[in-house]
Parts: C-alpha cells; sequence; structure tokens
C-alpha cells in the first residue's frame, strides 16, 4: 500500500533517511528544537555538543531552502511545525573475535523528518476566509480576569503549617 501526504499550501518538508545514529540520540536533539523559529533553531543547532546536530542542522537548512525556491517563502517566517525521528534499519557488520569467531555488531540508522510551516502564510489565509465566515450577532465578550500572584512563603499557606 502506498501512502501519499496531503500537499499543504504551507507546509515543506526535508526528509533524511539512513543517517547513521540511534535514533533516541536524534531524538534528544529533536526535543529541543521542535515550535522554534528557524534563526533560533540555527543558533540552537550550532552551539549544542551533540554529534546529532550537524545532520539536523543541514536537513533544518535543506528546508529552507525547499521552503525560499519552491514555494517562495521568506526565512524569517518560518517555524518548525513537526519534527520526528523514526528508527531504520540496523547495518550488520561482523566483529572477529577469538578462535576465529565471529561477532554480530548492529549499527542502527535513523530517518529524520523536518517540515516547516510559514506563519505569514497561514495568518494571511485565515484573516481571509474567518472574515467572510463571520455572522453578525456572534460575538464572543472576554471576560476581564484579575490574574493575581499569590506569596505562597508569607500568606499563610504551605510553608506556615508546623
Amino acid at each position: 500500500m502506498i501512502k501519499r501526504r496531503k500537499k499543504k499550501l504551507d507546509e515543506v518538508y526535508a526528509l533524511g533517511q539512513y543517517i547513521p545514529m540511534s535514533a533516541h540520540k536524534a531524538r534528544r536533539v529533536i526535543d529541543q528544537i521542535r515550535g522554534r523559529s528557524y534563526e533560533e533553531t540555527l543558533m540552537i543547532l550550532e552551539l549544542m555538543p551533540y554529534r546529532a546536530c550537524y545532520p539536523i542542522f543541514k536537513l533544518v537548512y535543506s528546508a529552507a531552502a525547499n521552503a525560499s525556491h519552491n514555494m517562495g517563502f521568506n526565512e524569517d517566517n518560518l517555524v518548525i511545525s513537526k519534527a520526528e525521528v523514526n528508527e531504520g534499519t540496523a547495518a550488520k557488520r561482523l566483529k572477529p573475535r577469538a578462535r576465529g569467531r565471529s561477532y554480530l555488531i548492529k549499527r542502527p540508522t535513523c530517518h529524520i523528518t523536518i517540515v516547516l510551516k510559514d506563519i505569514f502564510f497561514y495568518e494571511e489565509y485565515e484573516a481571509f476566509f474567518m472574515d467572510s465566515k463571520k455572522k453578525p450577532g456572534l460575538i464572543k465578550k472576554n471576560k476581564n480576569t484579575n490574574l493575581t500572584c499569590h506569596d505562597t512563603y508569607n500568606s499563610g499557606g504551605l510553608w506556615d503549617k508546623k
């Protein structure tokens, strides 16, 4: 069965397959950049000390190049909307051991997908379609809520009990 993705107008992705690294180690870096802007992501990836940062950096850069070249998006408005790491096939190698025996070593690989979304495109799209769908008389009023910060140390709260 062949899966086909719906083509969205505001999303661009880059896919890196068979990257020679554990998926667990790549997820450690991916979790830090998910939901951040493109420029902030590049700075984070340059400064992190992990080996997984370099291939992820290349993928984010490639996805941004796809966005600017293919779709005409501005790189200032790009945000990482989805970033996922899946396990790939393990490359099997034989290591020689004592008495002429061999030992199987599995080298893990992973597939990394980076999806960038253009926020400016989404805001224009939403503003265009939401203005035409508004109905008179259905205006929601926001209640003014007073948010106060309670001091738990001095207000007779949790810590004053003996």
